[in-house]
């Protein structure tokens, strides 16, 4: 295993591919949106899975933040396996996928606009059947992604979605934050927590925590500690952890929380100092916290990217973790890049 994986290489790619994407995105984003306006949906879903699920959810909390639009995640299998129709008019459906190649997503995807929803895809290959499914297809732009960790077409993934409300919300603040995206993105890939690295290569199991867009941010971290460094990690939202999880926490169990600079993290942090209190190593990307550590953040223009820049932070602590266990990141045993469900 070379000390410069294709994960390494790629998160450090990822401010330029960012770039690349507000550069050549924005015509497919101006279309999308209006389509929405034109729709003006009373509710939306999502289709994914995966880390493509983990985009969804930042999707789904930013729209009933910004647009007072609900999203629901849609089980694929209604479409692919029961075959079943769903009640959809006047809807709009978001399906995620980098490859665009799951059968089960492209079904779903299909019915919804079969069934009345406007159906968006967000994916990396424009050409795919999942594209062709769909209404209007947004291309992630994220270019060739060789390991088969996903960390360009995450991120990709989650500012396409948030440029997408922005525009159709017309949110000139949040709009401006996006643009500053490839600078503040290329500071949170520098961000040091090698503290927190050091603590977790000695536990087999750890808790991610968020709460709101920042806990599709947990999700996706405990999913990459499973893929990439063979750690047990579970998310949840801090509103959730006390209620029976919180039981397994012995002294220096490690928990990292992550926080955004929104209305919730005050609650997010209450719950990481707690659970230091209880003797667990916690660390926080807060400077409010007391007990818990405070980890080195990246602060955005706009609380609803600030956790774009809190997962860049995480790859690159995530992928140097892999290393020192001794675990290529760029090819985790029983997986491969595509999964094509049915």
């Amino acid at each position: 295993m070379t000390a410069d994986t294709h994960m390494r290489r790629e998160i450090l790619e990822i401010p330029a591919v960012i770039e690349t994407l507000l550069t050549k995105g924005q015509s497919g984003i101006t279309a999308a949106a209006a389509a929405l306006a034109a729709r003006d949906p009373a509710f939306m879903i999502s289709v994914a899975r995966g880390s493509s699920d983990h985009a969804a959810t930042y999707f789904k909390y930013a729209s009933e933040l910004m647009a007072g639009i609900p999203v629901a995640s849609v089980g694929p299998s209604i479409a692919s396996i029961y075959d079943r129709p769903l009640k959809l008019r006047g809807s709009a459906c978001i399906a995620v996928s980098q490859s665009g190649k799951s059968p089960d997503i492209i079904r779903m995807a299909d019915m919804a606009r079969q069934q009345g929803a406007l159906s968006i895809a967000l994916t990396n290959h424009p050409d795919s059947d999942l594209a062709r499914a769909s209404s209007h297809t947004l291309n992630l732009h994220a270019g060739a992604e060789l390991s088969v960790a996903a960390t360009k077409t995450f991120v990709t993934s989650l500012v396409t979605a948030i440029w997408l409300l922005a525009e159709w919300q017309k949110d000139a603040d949040l709009l401006a934050a996006i643009r500053q995206l490839p600078e503040d993105l290329e500071k949170a890939a520098a961000a040091d927590w090698s503290a927190l690295g050091a603590q977790i290569t000695s536990h087999p199991s750890l808790f991610c925590l968020g709460r709101g867009p920042s806990l599709a941010i947990s999700n996706e971290a405990a999913l990459k500690f499973k893929e990439t460094c063979q750690l047990h990690a579970e998310s949840y939202s801090s509103a959730e952890v006390l209620h029976g999880p919180v039981s397994i926490v012995d002294r220096d169990f490690p928990v990292l929380a992550f926080c955004a600079s929104d209305e919730a993290e005050q609650t997010l942090v209450d719950v990481a100092d707690e659970i230091a209190g209880k003797g667990a190593m916690v660390f926080a990307t807060s400077s409010k916290a007391k007990r818990a550590t405070q980890l080195p953040c990246v602060r955005t223009r706009h609380p609803l990217t600030d956790p774009i820049s809190l997962i860049v932070s995480f790859y690159a602590l995530v992928e140097a973790v892999a290393r020192a266990r001794g675990i290529n990141p760029d090819e985790p045993r029983h997986l491969k890049k595509v999964t094509e469900t049915v």
